[in-house]
């Protein structure tokens, strides 16, 4: 892939892909990771004199058309805001997609200058199955600039039109994003250092069913935690009372725990185990040989934090992916803390992926500074690590 340098990129408009779907509590957004992400590459572009015209998507707007969306959609002006705080700089803000108001701002950008589209996800042809539903969008999003750059990591695995339809239109590059997360899966994959320990958590075992299969292939060990555990146990006969199981991938984990490659798949001893899925629920650890029938697991226990604690101590490389229970409630955020603190005592590269893993990080009070890396896309990493072709990767290596 080509990156900034390679692009001529002073004195012409380049739409850049962003990825700014940042959490928020109404209009006001309570993590600006992904912004702040996306600062080197505006400032790489601005420095060589483009006119940066930024396209992103936030949240899942519903609606058949447009104006629905719109209206009951969320819209980017608060991020476009916080941006130009980072920046330093004004951001100017267009109302529409790729309408009169996007032509507007792209024809007002002076040099060094930066612009925001309204959330490409207004639009229905962002999404579409349809490739010319797709293409007629990215026709009028291209003819807003006269070059490409695809930045927005936690998009890549999507095959929409602003990620892998526009490529095709005007000379592009990857960002400085794209090419540092990628230089990263890439150490995930190739030559790994060893003991390498991939940390799996989560609700659901069916998200990431291909992603154990493929890294036990490469891996030593595999720690699983989170509400997923519970198919796994269940899977090795153990009664998990309410705990979530998803029934219908139980005989298909039993087959990958049992045919697991080189790979250790390291499952809980103990859990924490509430009257009810609650913040305030009364709770009490117990081995998973014991787990009360009426009971809901949310939270490894004890033992299995000291566990995989022991499992991380001498790794090489760690990649983690999933919380270990329901963090967001006091109670039941001990066994996530815990994977969190091993994993940052380890002396070799340690990669958090992205997602809630990301946001348990930072809301129990973890500086980044204590992992290597900190991705900012947790489905884009595991579609990676799961050996497939991500659409907007394969649209930034075409070359124009």
């Amino acid at each position: 892939m080509r990156g900034i340098a390679d692009l001529d990129a002073g004195g012409r408009v380049v739409l850049l892909r962003a990825d700014l779907n940042v959490p928020r509590d109404g209009t006001a957004i309570t993590d600006d990771l992904r912004i702040r992400a996306s600062l080197p590459t505006i400032k790489a572009l601005t420095g060589q004199g483009a006119r940066v015209l930024v396209c992103a998507h936030l949240g899942r707007p519903k609606g058949d058309d447009y104006a629905a969306r719109a209206a009951g959609g969320p819209s980017l002006r608060p991020v476009a805001d916080r941006l130009g705080e980072l920046l330093g700089q004004p951001v100017r803000f267009a109302a529409d997609v790729a309408g009169p108001s996007a032509a507007a701002v792209a024809a007002g950008l002076a040099d060094g200058e930066v612009g925001l589209l309204e959330n490409v996800r207004f639009e229905p042809a962002e999404t579409s199955k349809d490739d010319a539903v797709r293409g007629e969008l990215a026709g009028r999003l291209a003819a807003l600039a006269e070059r490409y750059v695809g930045d927005g990591f936690g998009a890549l695995h999507r095959k929409h039109a602003s990620v892998y339809d526009v490529p095709a239109l005007l000379p592009h590059a990857a960002g400085e994003l794209v090419l540092a997360e990628v230089a990263v899966l890439r150490q995930l994959t190739e030559n790994p250092k060893r003991p390498y320990v991939v940390v799996l958590g989560g609700a659901k075992i069916s998200d990431k069913l291909a992603v154990v299969a493929n890294l036990a292939a490469i891996s030593d060990r595999i720690l699983i935690g989170g509400g997923m555990a519970f198919t796994f146990l269940a899977a090795r006969g153990y009664d998990v009372g309410r705990s979530l199981v998803e029934q219908d991938m139980v005989a298909e984990v039993g087959r990958l725990l049992d045919q697991a490659g080189g790979a250790q798949i390291v499952l809980p001893e103990d859990m924490v185990a509430a009257t009810e899925f609650a913040a305030d629920a009364a709770y009490e650890t117990v081995p998973v040989s014991g787990f009360p029938a009426d009971r809901t697991g949310l939270d490894i226990g004890p033992a299995t934090c000291e566990l995989f604690a022991a499992k991380l101590a001498d790794a090489g490389t760690v990649f983690w992916n999933g919380p270990m229970g329901v963090f967001e409630f006091p109670a039941f955020a001990a066994g996530t803390k815990a994977v969190a603190e091993a994993i940052s005592r380890v002396r070799g590269l340690t990669v958090v992926g992205g997602g809630d893993s990301a946001a348990a990080v930072r809301k129990l009070g973890f500086p980044e500074s204590a992992f290597s890396h900190i991705s900012t896309g947790g489905g884009a990493s595991l579609e990676y690590l799961e050996g497939k072709a991500l659409p907007g990767l394969v649209a930034l290596g075409a070359g124009t």
